[in-house]
């Protein structure tokens, strides 16, 4: 079987924009390296720069089906450090890291929360809605430009359904359970299977 990613032109995924993104720096690393992973045929996830232990510049990015091999990683990363080299949107030395986006993965793009439906997710809002920024809950799939996410009230012992405008966003993810874990181990069983 084939293992390399499929083309742009063979899928339109990466069409789909990101709708959750980053600010500052790591904005500007996302609009130079996002063109180079498309070509690739992969779609950037995130990109996140640390200053912990140095300065890291974390890509997560992914193939049409969501995964990310340790060739793609490879590939992706011998064609984006030459381009960050030569057009050096970080002052100063730092470590390139590319990876999957991981079982507790951002939520970018409204397909990944019509995807992961069913699931936990952490949402963090850029203003507060009735006195709050953070919620978690259960994801319902996509209402126009919003998520809806089944929300549990302990105080009243029962779950409302909030809708939260995915624009208003400033980061959303996966949340770890037993479901999401079963449900990743089921398709990395599927893709094991169709490698072989």
């Amino acid at each position: 079987m084939d293992d390399r990613p499929t083309s742009v032109a063979d899928t339109d995924f990466a069409d789909e924009p990101r709708l959750i993104t980053e600010p500052g720096r790591a904005a500007r690393v996302a609009a130079l390296v996002e063109p180079v992973l498309a070509a690739l045929g992969y779609r950037l996830v995130r990109v996140r720069i640390s200053g912990f232990a140095g300065c890291t510049v974390q890509i997560m990015a992914e193939r049409p089906d969501g995964t990310m091999t340790i060739d793609d990683c490879e590939a992706a990363s011998r064609a984006l450090s030459p381009m960050l080299d030569v057009d050096d949107p970080i002052e100063g030395s730092y470590r390139l890291e590319i990876s999957s986006p991981g079982i507790e993965r951002p939520l970018v793009r409204r397909s990944d929360f019509d995807r992961y439906a069913g699931h936990v997710a952490q949402i963090e809002m850029q203003l507060p809605i009735a006195g709050r920024r953070r919620f978690r809950g259960e994801l319902n799939g996509t209402a126009r430009d919003c998520v809806r996410l089944r929300c549990g009230d302990a105080a009243t012992n029962g779950s409302s359904d909030e809708l939260l405008r995915i624009d208003d966003m400033t980061e959303a993810k996966l949340v770890l359970t037993d479901a999401l874990v079963a449900e990743s181990l089921r398709k990395n069983k599927q893709n094991q299977r169709k490698g072989d």
